[in-house]
């Protein structure tokens, strides 16, 4: 399938920010510029609403970066960190950014996720097929689920520019494998 991307196109993004972070941390050693993402993405087209779901901690350290991403027009959702007796953390937010999509879909003719998870394929697959969605999807080539790859009507591989899309970013990364 071809992908159609034209100004008058209604667009929502939604952010897998932990997926984001902690790949750009361990491949880089950087922070991801979510402006710059979320720009690339839009490609000129309206953008509906943007969402990034994020995690909160106790020590509230994340509270400025919450800030700096509404500042650029980014949403951001929050869920507490849990924490189990055993000291195991979970900091998930897939079903709420899947609920999200689908709830929005009606109202868009793209959806793009922002993440390389794979556990997002049947989400990508009922959008398609249920809504008439156009999906996309934005993350970092070597350590996506190439089962997404895959399914998304269009892929933008981060790795192909770090410089473009990481702040503090100092050239050469650490090998990665790709996620099946």
């Amino acid at each position: 399938m071809s992908v159609i991307k034209h100004k008058n196109q209604r667009v929502g993004i939604f952010i897998d920010t932990q997926n984001l972070y902690h790949t750009a941390k361990n491949l880089y050693g950087a922070r991801v510029n979510f402006d710059q993402v979320v720009k690339e993405g839009l490609a000129g087209r309206s953008l509906i609403r943007a969402v990034a779901y994020v995690i909160t901690t106790e020590s509230g350290e994340e509270k400025s970066f919450f800030e700096a991403l509404e500042k650029v027009g980014i949403e951001t959702k929050t869920k507490n960190l849990q924490i189990f007796a055993g000291g195991a953390k979970k900091a998930d937010w897939d079903v709420g950014l899947a609920v999200d999509a689908i709830k929005l879909a009606p109202k868009l003719d793209a959806v793009i996720l922002i993440s390389g998870d794979g556990d997002f394929v049947p989400l990508v697959e009922y959008l398609k097929v249920n809504e008439g969605c156009q999906v996309e999807a934005m993350s970092f080539g070597k350590s996506s689920s190439s089962k997404l790859i895959e399914v998304v009507d269009d892929f933008i591989d981060l790795d192909e520019n770090p410089r473009k899309y990481l702040i503090g970013y100092r050239g050469g990364n650490k090998q990665a494998r790709r996620v099946i």
